[in-house]
C-alpha cells in the first residue's frame, strides 16, 4: 500500500511540474540551465550534501524519538490544551466533501510540490545564492524541528479530542495514514514542519518575486492553505502553526547570514578559479596570459564572461529584490 501511494504521489507531482515548470521558469532560463548546469551543481553541491545528511539523520532518528522524548518526559500537551481549549474545533464547522478534498490534496500533494518546485526554479537562476539559501533553510528547519520533537511531547488535537474532531484526512483517504505514519509520530506536532517549510518557501517566493512573479502568486496562497489544512484536519494546534511560522522566519534569516560566510568570492571579492590560475602561472605550470590577445571563446562559442543571450529584465544578476 505504501509503495502504491508513493508511486501515486510521484506521478501527480511529476505531472504538476511538467505543466508548471515551462510556464513559470521560461524557456530562456531552461536553455541557459542546460548550458551551465555543471557550474551551478558545483556551487550548490556542498549545501545539497548537508541537506542530504540532515534528511538521512532525520529519517534514522525519527524512529527512536518517542522513546527518548518519554525519557525526558516534557509533555506540553496539557499546556497547549489549556491555552487553546477546543478552539480548533471551529475549523470543523466548515467540513464538507469539497473542502476536505481540497485540504487533503494540499496537505499531501501540495506540500510535496511546494518543496520540490523552488529547488528547480532557483537552480534555473544564474545566481545560485537563492538556491543555496533555500537548501540551507531546509536543513535548519529539519534540524531545529527534530530537536524540538526530541525535547517536547505534544499530541495533536485529533488525539486529545477524538470524539469532537473528526479524522477527516483518513476518513476521506484511509490509505494516507500509511504515508503519514512513515514520516511522523503522534507525539511530534510541535512545531508544524508542514507550516515552517511552506512559510519558508513563501518568504523566498516573496524575495524572488521579480524573477518569478507567477511562483509568488502560487506559493503564497498554497503555503497558507497548507498551514490551515494542518488545523482543519485536526493534526496541529494553532500554537504549532505559529511556532512553525516563527521557525520559518528564523531559518530564513539564519540561512541568509550563513550562506557565503566561507566564500572567498562573496566575502572578499576573490574569484577562486582566477586565484588558482594566478598561482599556477607563478609556479610556472602554465604560460602567462597575453593581455593583448582576444578573449578566449568558451565551449558554447561565447567570449569568456559574455552574457550568452544578452541582458534581459527577467534574468537579473541577483536572486532577490533590492
Amino acid at each position: 500500500m505504501l509503495a502504491e501511494l508513493l508511486t501515486q504521489v510521484t506521478v501527480i507531482i511529476v505531472v504538476l511540474l511538467v505543466g508548471f515548470v515551462p510556464v513559470c521558469i521560461g524557456r530562456r532560463r531552461l536553455r541557459a540551465t542546460r548550458r551551465e548546469w555543471r557550474d551551478r551543481m558545483r556551487e550548490a553541491a556542498p549545501v545539497a550534501g548537508v541537506v542530504l545528511v540532515v534528511l538521512l539523520a532525520n529519517r534514522f532518528t525519527r524512529q527512536r524519538l518517542p522513546d527518548i522524548s518519554w525519557a525526558i518526559d516534557w509533555n506540553l500537551t496539557p499546556t497547549f490544551y489549556a491555552i487553546e481549549g477546543e478552539a480548533i474545533i471551529w475549523f470543523q464547522q466548515f467540513a464538507s466533501p469539497p473542502v476536505t478534498q481540497y485540504f487533503s490534496f494540499v496537505y499531501i500533494y501540495g506540500y510535496v510540490f511546494i518543496l520540490v518546485f523552488p529547488v528547480i526554479a532557483y537552480f534555473a537562476l544564474s545566481d545560485t545564492r537563492p538556491l543555496r539559501e533555500l537548501l540551507s533553510a531546509y536543513a535548519l528547519n529539519y534540524l531545529i524541528g527534530l530537536f524540538l520533537y526530541l525535547l517536547v511531547i505534544a499530541y495533536g488535537p485529533r488525539n486529545i479530542m477524538p470524539t469532537a474532531i473528526e479524522t477527516v484526512l483518513y476518513d476521506f483517504r484511509p490509505q494516507y495514514q500509511y504515508l503519514t505514519r512513515e514520516v511522523n509520530h503522534n507525539t511530534n506536532v510541535f512545531p508544524s514542519l508542514h507550516t515552517s517549510l511552506s512559510a519558508t518557501i513563501a518568504i523566498f517566493a516573496y524575495r524572488t518575486r521579480d524573477e518569478y512573479p507567477i511562483w509568488f502568486a502560487v506559493a503564497a496562497p498554497l503555503a497558507a492553505s497548507i498551514a490551515v489544512s494542518t488545523m482543519y484536519l485536526g493534526i496541529h494546534w494553532a500554537i504549532d502553526v505559529v511556532a512553525g511560522i516563527a521557525l520559518a522566519v528564523g531559518t530564513v534569516y539564519a540561512a541568509d547570514r550563513l550562506v557565503g560566510r566561507w566564500s572567498l568570492a562573496e566575502d572578499f571579492g576573490i574569484e577562486v578559479d582566477e586565484y588558482a590560475a594566478r598561482i599556477r602561472r607563478i609556479a610556472g605550470t602554465s604560460a602567462p596570459a597575453d593581455p593583448t590577445s582576444p578573449a578566449e571563446d568558451d565551449e558554447y562559442g561565447e567570449a569568456d564572461g559574455a552574457d550568452v543571450e544578452g541582458p534581459s529584465s527577467d534574468e537579473p544578476s541577483t536572486g532577490r529584490r533590492s
